[in-house]
């Protein structure tokens, strides 16, 4: 009787590296560019869309007459403010932290985001007449808005991942206050602000694999609870904010529908259209800001 003796190969621990799918996050550009290309369609090459934006901004111009002026102060100081910022948290990083790579991918994001924006708007869209009064010249992307975004998305890149659930919820909160006073001040339409987060946000999106690779050893991520600003709670904002944008952009959009808009911009009795494209607005920030907090909490290296 012979005895046979079973072996077996020990497993070993291994550590899932940071962004091992970064597929995932060119996926995430390419719908941000789908997304740019159905809000331009939507709302400047259709009549409809067109009236609706068109609308709100008329509408903001007859409701917000008083609070104008703190608006157009914020949006004097937005780009150097947005700018300052995202320079100290950047310098930061490169100096203190010796992640150089990282912060310079961060100011190549706010760089990329803002000439694609100029050249979107002054170079390669248009806004055709479709019988609805409203100025010639293309407006989308909203340029502040884009600056806005895109330096509270390059503070999110460079960060480790326990302060990404914070910097999400704060630069998209920023990033909506932005857009919403561009609206307020009659400078944009809720579609030029729609424009700039998915400019920005595409840009993030394409540089977030090489900010989490670079930074393998710092971009790991413990879970939500370990710090206060990791705390799930930001997420959770996130998400009732864009729920809650897009469900009222949704009803007031389908409400004015159904009892029938003014026959000219802003001249409604109820400001649907103002208050739908605030909607939209919150929405769509909110949300890319609780898509890209969950996509670098799933993509940063566990302990």
């Amino acid at each position: 009787m012979t005895s046979q003796r079973s072996s077996f190969r020990p497993r070993t621990a291994t550590r899932r590296p940071a962004a091992h799918a970064p597929a995932l996050f060119w996926l995430g550009a390419l719908v941000c560019a789908g997304a740019f290309a159905l809000n331009y369609y939507a709302f400047v090459r259709t009549t409809t869309g067109q009236f609706a934006d068109e609308s709100a901004w008329a509408e903001a111009e007859a409701g917000w007459r008083l609070g104008r002026g703190v608006f157009l102060d914020f949006l004097d100081l937005l780009p150097d403010v947005s700018v300052a910022v995202a320079a100290a948290v950047l310098l930061v990083v490169a100096l203190v932290r010796r992640r150089w790579l990282p912060a310079a991918i961060g100011v190549g994001v706010v760089a990329a985001s803002a000439a694609t924006t100029w050249i979107l708007k002054n170079f390669i869209l248009d806004r055709p007449d479709r019988g609805v009064p409203t100025l010639e010249h293309n407006s989308l992307p909203s340029g502040h808005t884009t600056i806005a975004a895109a330096a509270a998305l390059a503070i999110f890149l460079v960060v480790s991942p326990r302060w990404r659930p914070f910097a999400a919820a704060g630069g998209g909160l920023y990033a909506v206050l932005a857009g919403a006073a561009t609206l307020i001040n009659g400078w944009h339409r809720p579609a030029d602000v729609v424009a700039a987060f998915l400019v920005a946000g595409f840009w993030a999106l394409a540089a977030g694999p090489f900010v989490l690779r670079h930074g393998n050893d710092w971009n790991v991520w413990s879970g939500y609870g370990s710090f206060w600003a990791a705390s799930v709670w930001w997420p959770r904002l996130c998400w009732l904010l864009a729920v809650l944008g897009i469900g009222v952009a949704a009803g007031l959009y389908l409400l004015a529908q159904q009892i029938g808009a003014a026959p000219v911009p802003g001249d409604g009795r109820i400001p649907f259209f103002f208050w739908a494209g605030m909607g939209l607005i919150t929405g769509t920030g909110m949300l890319l800001s609780a898509l890209l907090t969950w996509l670098f909490g799933f993509q940063s290296r566990r302990h």
